[in-house]
């Protein structure tokens, strides 16, 4: 029972679902804000996203006919349950994360992959024209980053010799000249998550100009703000992921300062994420594939070469 209790609190709690929700609309806010200013536009108050959810909650959840209702339903929970598990996988201050073993890095990549994956099946299992044609254009953008991703996250850990993110965090805060060999890996992560979460110049499955809301037109009340909470908080996953992997500065066994210390770090990545959003425009489906496979996927390749190379010279 003494356990428990301290587990169902990380969980529930911190830093589990109430603080992935409350962080992620603070990440929403701040990603809207910064792409209002950097557009020359004003954007909108703090509590806005706050508000969108309280007023998707209070409408009237439609189903379609010919929907599969148990699978519309229940995707999007585990797209919430999913990001919200990963998180608790990743160091939040200091160099443990409260949910640590050999391998984790393996399963926070794999429950990454899962909301994407519901997106798909809930635009499927819509039955709507507009969702299909967003489920499979998710489904397309997943094979395309997910290699060059999957590759500039591990490539820092076979030099850390390690597939625990937390052993990762602790192998570059004391070799902090190692990190040096992984910016490449680092901007590719960037470049790759902005195709998982789905934004500008990545937003083709919800391309409102083209195919309504994609995946999502069918989708509307409680269900339709679990999705979009899920997206925020898969936000957060990958912003401490990329934090604690490429940006292991600073680290502090005050639980307060360490904390103050990530949100910055992922504000940071938000801002960079911000950046990139407004000063692109939308792909086509089929560029965005061919430059993950024939850009990102060789500079990806590269990074391992390089970090195999480093770890073969200076680490025996």
């Amino acid at each position: 029972m003494a356990d428990i209790l301290p587990n169902l609190f990380n969980i529930l709690v911190f830093p589990g679902f109430l603080f992935l929700s409350l962080y992620g609309l603070v990440l929403e806010f701040v990603d809207r804000k910064l792409y209002a200013r950097f557009q020359n536009r004003k954007g909108p108050p703090w509590f806005q996203p706050l508000a969108d959810i309280i007023k998707l909650v209070s409408k009237e959840t439609i189903i379609p006919c010919d929907a599969n209702k148990k699978m519309f339903t229940a995707l999007p929970v585990f797209a919430l349950t999913a990001a919200s598990t990963a998180f608790l996988y990743i160091p939040i201050w200091g160099m443990n994360a409260i949910f640590s073993f050999k391998g984790d890095i393996v399963v926070v990549l794999y429950l990454l992959t899962i909301p994407t994956l519901t997106f798909f099946l809930a635009g499927w299992y819509s039955t709507s024209l507009y969702s299909t044609i967003g489920a499979v254009r998710a489904l397309t953008q997943l094979f395309a980053y997910e290699v060059p991703l999957f590759m500039a996250l591990l490539a820092p850990a076979l030099l850390a010799g390690t597939w625990s993110i937390s052993e990762i965090t602790a192998f570059y805060h004391n070799n902090p000249l190692f990190i040096l060999a992984n910016i490449p890996g680092f901007f590719i992560a960037i470049i790759a998550i902005q195709g998982k979460l789905e934004r500008v110049p990545f937003d083709m499955p919800e391309a409102e100009t083209e195919i309504v809301a994609g995946t999502f037109t069918e989708y509307s009340g409680r269900l339709l703000a679990i999705f979009r909470m899920a997206i925020d908080v898969e936000m957060i996953v990958v912003s401490a992921l990329i934090s604690a992997v490429f940006l292991p500065f600073f680290i502090t066994t005050n639980p307060i300062i360490g904390f103050l210390l990530f949100v910055v770090k992922t504000l940071f990545i938000v801002f960079i994420l911000a950046i990139m959003r407004s000063a692109m425009a939308r792909l086509r489906i089929e560029q965005m594939v061919n430059f993950c496979w024939k850009i990102l996927t060789p500079f990806a390749i590269l990074q391992i070469f390089i970090d195999l190379l480093i770890k073969g010279v200076f680490i025996k």
